[in-house]
């Protein structure tokens, strides 16, 4: 945030200059008024009547411009400030590894995002400004009634500490007020951000009353602490009031009194009572502003946390030290791979190598470790031991552009975004990809002949994570977004799922056909492995079998039970 401010410094400087200036305006014409009554009333003195007159427009239009440069320039530079914030955070979040996400939920996230730099937002804009006024106002007022009658001016000052304690009181009770409401809005917007997502499966379950339930108590607990917020405010707003008041009727009657004994002219009293007056909005604000302030910096703590977190995955220092000419790589390699996460391993002593141009298959049952080997390759998380390496270059020693440049991932979890067919299907490059480009990867993934019949084809805007497309439909885009990609290595992580056989044969008869890209496949189907130049078979992280297709059908083990259950019906039925 530091960084911002810096950066917008002459906005603040010139927004500040503007502020006091616009302030000792506000604060100068209670003397314009003295004037008018002594010297104009009193003294029946025309010629200061129209100096009066002018001054009293010139103090006008002097205060409306400065009060809009000041405006202008202070929320300007809030809203660079939490824009600035905000992107930071947003590429922060970025950089931060796979296992960050698996343990924080999408709402804090979002919360931190939105509503606390929002807060960051008030506090380095019109909350931080309006403070900075309201505290160069108190003190100036207060100067002006010293010089006015420094014997009147005791009457504020005496009431001036306990309206900074109970401030001070205040502040202290609403900063943990707005910590508390901050951690219960990001619980809130999981909830709400969970169940929107997934409304389609808690109607499939009937399970609405236990989601609305869920969604309830969490919706108590944010009310609740806002209730608390309230009460707070309220045990001691009444005193911020009542003070203030008490302090302009002692002004009235002890300085009413010296006017009538002739001790200060009727003029002073004016202006010392509008001074009286006037001096109460900052006080009677103190509260509401430190409140703001007390949220502002509640969100920037909760910012900072994010932003120190540190990303676990990063690049090698000497960033050029293994890079690679993406043109000529292909063979991919697992030297004695293990992976450990929380103290479980993943993934044990695995070992392959995949030639330029050749498939691998990979199967395996639910938690075998086969989606971890896509992690893995990624980088989303780095090897416990031995090494992965690219070309024979360890993956560690690489930038991390390079490393993800070099595959093209189709997962499980299909994910669409909400925009145009075109432009998910151009994401992996879409500073470079051409519509020819888009078009020839969409007929290879066999998803052309379901575009062009929807409306405005390729230009179709798709819902939320792909709204209103069938589960075969997104996996056909998800995998010519990959193909449009031209990566070396093609990873199919059991994304054919949803297509039916035929669909998905004549795709992997198009993937055949590209020689210029290795491919991984993984699937729990024979049909999708079968084809492959070599295929393993993980049991509880290890590698159990490898072979081709025919190697492993002759060693009956693992796979062989796999075909078996999967064809063997089929087999026995052509048999009879």
């Amino acid at each position: 945030m530091k960084k911002y401010i810096i950066g917008n410094w002459w906005r603040y400087l010139i927004g500040g200059i503007c502020l006091v200036c616009s302030t000792l305006v506000d604060i100068l014409v209670p003397f314009i008024t003295l004037s008018m009554v002594d010297d104009v009333i009193v003294g029946r003195n025309m010629d200061i009547f129209r100096r009066d007159i002018l001054l009293y427009i010139a103090a006008g239009l002097g205060r409306a411009l400065f009060q809009f440069v000041k405006e202008f320039l202070c929320d300007m530079s809030g809203c660079r400030v939490a824009s600035g914030l905000r992107k930071d955070m947003m590429k922060h979040i970025f950089s931060l590894h796979r296992g960050y996400f698996d343990k924080t939920n999408t709402g804090e996230l979002m919360a931190r995002v939105k509503d606390d730099a929002g807060s960051v937002w008030d506090l380095t804009g019109f909350v931080g400004m309006l403070m900075t006024e309201a505290t160069v106002y108190f003190f100036g007022v207060i100067v002006c009634m010293l010089t006015l009658n420094w014997k009147l001016s005791i009457v504020p000052l005496v009431f001036m500490p306990p309206l900074a304690f109970i401030a001070l009181f205040l502040e202290k009770k609403l900063d943990k007020d707005y910590d508390d409401i901050s951690e219960k809005n990001a619980a809130l917007t999981k909830v709400v951000e969970e169940n929107i997502s997934g409304v389609r499966t808690v109607k499939a379950f009937s399970a609405e009353s236990s989601e609305l339930k869920k969604f309830d108590e969490k919706n108590i607990a944010y009310a609740d602490a806002n209730k608390k917020f309230a009460k707070d405010l309220a045990d001691t707003d009444p005193l911020l009031a009542v003070i203030p008041k008490i302090m302009q009727t002692f002004v009235v009657a002890i300085g009413g009194y010296a006017a009538i004994k002739g001790s200060i002219t009727y003029g002073t009293l004016v202006a010392f009572v509008s001074y009286s007056i006037s001096i109460v909005w900052p006080i009677e604000n103190l509260g509401w502003m430190l409140s703001l302030i007390s949220q502002g910096l509640a969100g920037y703590k909760k910012i900072k946390k994010v932003m120190k977190t540190e990303a676990q995955i990063t690049d090698p220092v000497a960033k050029n030290e293994e890079a690679f000419d993406d043109k000529a790589a292909g063979e991919i390699s697992f030297d004695n791979v293990t992976f450990t996460m929380d103290g479980k391993k993943i993934l044990k002593d695995v070992s392959f190598t995949i030639p330029k141009g050749n498939t691998l298959g990979i199967m395996g049952a639910t938690g075998a470790g086969k989606s971890t080997i896509v992690n893995l390759i990624e980088r989303f998380y780095d090897t416990s031991e031995g090494s992965i390496r690219i070309e024979g270059k360890d993956i560690k020693k690489m930038p991390l552009c390079d490393v993800r440049a070099f595959s093209s991932v189709v997962t499980q979890d299909v994910f669409l975004f909400s925009d145009t067919i075109t432009e998910n299907v151009r994401l992996g490059s879409k500073e470079s990809m051409d519509e020819r480009t888009v078009k020839a990867a969409i007929k290879s993934a066999h998803a052309q002949e379901f575009v062009e019949k929807i409306t405005d084809s390729y230009d179709a805007v798709i819902g939320e994570r792909g709204i209103g497309l069938s589960g075969g439909q997104k996996q056909r885009l998800s995998i010519a977004r990959a193909l449009a990609k031209k990566a070396n290595l093609l990873i199919l992580d059991d994304s054919t799922s949803a297509l039916d056989m035929e669909t998905e044969a004549a795709i992997q008869a198009e993937l055949r056909e590209k020689k210029d890209m290795s491919k991984i496949i993984i699937g729990h189907r024979i049909s999708s492995v079968k084809d492959a130049d070599e295929i393993i078979v993980l049991e509880n992280g290890a590698v159990k079998e490898r072979g081709t297709h025919a190697e492993l059908i002759e060693k009956r083990g693992l796979y062989y039970s796999t075909y078996e259950a999967q064809y063997g019906d089929y087999r026995n039925a052509m048999a009879i």
